[in-house]
C-alpha cells in the first residue's frame, strides 16, 4: 500500500483572492471552485482547497518544492510587486532569498497572512 498527500483544507478569509494569490505566483492553473471551496491544483494530484471559515484563524505555514524555474519566476514576481519576503523563517532578512542545502529558499505571506515557502531543494539536499 503507498500512502500520498491528497488535499488540504486552507482557511483565508477571502478564498478567491488567497488562492488566485498563489496560483499566480506559482504559476499554477486557475483556482477552481468546488462546492464551497477555491481549489488550487498542484502537480501530483494534491490540491489546496481554500475555505472561508468565518471565525479567526491562526496563520499555518505552507511549503512548496519547486523547480529553478518555477523559483524564478516567483521572485520575480515577489520583487516587481513590492510583496515582503525573507530569507528566514523568522524575517530577520527581509528582501532576502536563501541558499539553503544547495539550492534557494523565499518566505512571504499570503493575503490571510498564510505563512508560505518556496524552496528549488529539500532540507537535507535530497
Amino acid at each position: 500500500m503507498t500512502v500520498q498527500f491528497n488535499h488540504t483544507i486552507v482557511a483565508a478569509k477571502d478564498k478567491v483572492r488567497s488562492a488566485q494569490f498563489l496560483a499566480e505566483l506559482l504559476g499554477l492553473p486557475e483556482p477552481q471552485p468546488l462546492g464551497h471551496f477555491q481549489v488550487v491544483k498542484l502537480d501530483g494530484g494534491a490540491s489546496l482547497d481554500y475555505a472561508e471559515p468565518g471565525v479567526d484563524f491562526p496563520s499555518q505555514h505552507y511549503a512548496f518544492l519547486v523547480s529553478n524555474d518555477v523559483f524564478d519566476a516567483l521572485i520575480t514576481k515577489i520583487r516587481d510587486r513590492g510583496i515582503q519576503h525573507w530569507a528566514d523563517p523568522r524575517g530577520q532578512r527581509p528582501g532576502e532569498i536563501n541558499t539553503n542545502d544547495g539550492g534557494r529558499g523565499v518566505y512571504f505571506q499570503d493575503p490571510s497572512g498564510h505563512y508560505m515557502e518556496a524552496i528549488t531543494v529539500p532540507y537535507g539536499g535530497w
